[in-house]
């Protein structure tokens, strides 16, 4: 029973360690995705409350709009949603 608990402690460590670098951090200040301010009025309708628009920017690699979330460790790039949950994204040409 111990030796169970040992390994599920451990796959759990493995996994937390793992996924902790997955968050999208900002860019370096010379990047075009560090360009706040230029998100159009329709976007800042659409986005839900609660987001920091102010931070906003689109990011063109996935052509979606980010946004800096100030959390009490660090600062982390988080992709603008609507009210709906949905991220705001650009119309990709095809």
């Amino acid at each position: 029973m111990r030796v169970l608990m040992l390994k599920q402690k451990i796959m759990v460590a493995v996994v937390l360690s793992l996924t902790a670098g997955c968050a999208v951090q900002p860019t370096g200040p010379g990047d075009a995705a560090d360009q706040r301010g230029n998100v159009p009025e329709a976007v800042i309708a659409m986005a839900a409350p609660d987001q920091d628009v102010a931070t906003a920017r689109l990011v063109p690699e996935d052509g979606c709009y980010w946004y800096e979330h100030s959390g009490p460790v660090e600062t982390t790039l988080l992709p603008l949603r609507t009210a709906n949950g949905n991220p705001i994204c650009v119309a990709r040409e095809v």
